[in-house]
């Protein structure tokens, strides 16, 4: 019997050895992020030989780039004008590059890392997303607790956030994406939370009562559009087997009322138990990306029987 996660209108099929790799190529670590192109091919961010593996929408391998540049491969955005942009926390960098892997642009001083927690870009870098008004913005998450925001050419505008658990604190700024409006919103992944800010960085509000959000995507097409929230699971010894607290994906509508939970159990080997998720936006499909795993042989499809 097929797996199937989630609740009335929002169940999804696993399909199991999705991603098929040539002979003798494998992942053989994380896959960080995912992203999904104009054409539906699916881009899977890794941590091992071959940073960049492209699949078409079956799972065939389409070709690999990023090797001998990447150090350590962590966020994935899919831009408008058909570049990816590729965050990497261990090189301090953020890329943009062309879908065939050419690097168009480079953010920060490869290896060179800003001082931990000087609030100056980068210090582990995490993610990043353009708003829909051209503005870039960058979560600086593990070694500092700040948002960047550049122009698209590059040039830093100013920056914002600090350590801490007040509203415009950050521990561990993990992911970002933005709206149609322009708003900011930030996986606040330490303090479990979503935290939302307009585009020059003022706090608006937050969304709570989630485990380590991890995985943040957020639907195109749509003035409002739904998020999806990859939640990791319990990972401290006195916890590591607690219930109901993930990993998950959970889907939130745009005023961040909970929609709906796929997955509950603690991570493991089963068919749909991941740690954090990236989802494609024409696929229809949410594909989650491991954090857990050494290899990324699986993703979920809708069930039939829902829309």
């Amino acid at each position: 019997m097929p797996v199937i996660l989630g609740t009335d209108g929002y169940r999804y099929e696993v399909s199991e050895g999705w991603a098929r790799l040539p002979p003798g190529m494998e992942f053989n670590a994380d896959v960080a992020a995912v992203g999904v192109d104009g054409h539906d091919n699916v881009y899977a961010f890794n941590r091992g030989k071959h940073p960049m593996c492209v699949f078409d929408r079956e799972g065939n391998f389409l070709r690999s780039w990023g090797e001998g540049i990447f150090v350590r491969p962590h966020g994935v955005f899919m831009a408008p004008d058909g570049t990816i942009w590729l965050t990497d926390d261990g090189d301090h960098t953020v890329r943009q590059c062309t879908l065939e892997g050419k690097v168009l642009l480079t953010i920060g001083v490869p290896g060179k890392p800003a001082p931990y927690m000087s609030g100056e870009p980068f210090h582990r870098c995490t993610h990043t997303a353009l708003s829909p008004q051209g503005d870039l913005y960058i979560s600086d998450g593990y070694g500092n607790s700040r948002v960047h925001k550049y122009t698209p050419d590059g040039r830093r505008l100013f920056s914002w956030g600090e350590p801490g658990t007040d509203p415009g604190q950050f521990n561990i700024a993990h992911n970002i994406c933005c709206d149609p409006d322009g708003w900011v919103y930030v996986a606040d992944r330490e303090n479990h939370r979503v935290q939302v800010f307009d585009g020059n960085g003022k706090y608006e509000t937050q969304w709570n009562n989630m485990h380590r959000p991890s995985g943040l995507y957020m639907e195109s097409g749509t003035k409002t559009p739904r998020f999806f929230i990859g939640e990791i699971g319990p990972d401290m010894a006195v916890n590591i087997e607690l219930p109901n607290c993930g990993p998950r994906v959970s889907i939130y509508s745009s005023k961040g009322d909970l929609l709906a939970r796929l997955g509950h159990a603690h991570a493991g080997l089963e068919p749909g138990m991941r740690v954090a998720a990236a989802c494609a936006p024409r696929a229809r499909s949410c594909r989650p990306a491991s954090g857990a795993y050494r290899s990324w042989s699986r993703s979920t499809e809708p069930a039939a029987n829902t829309t």
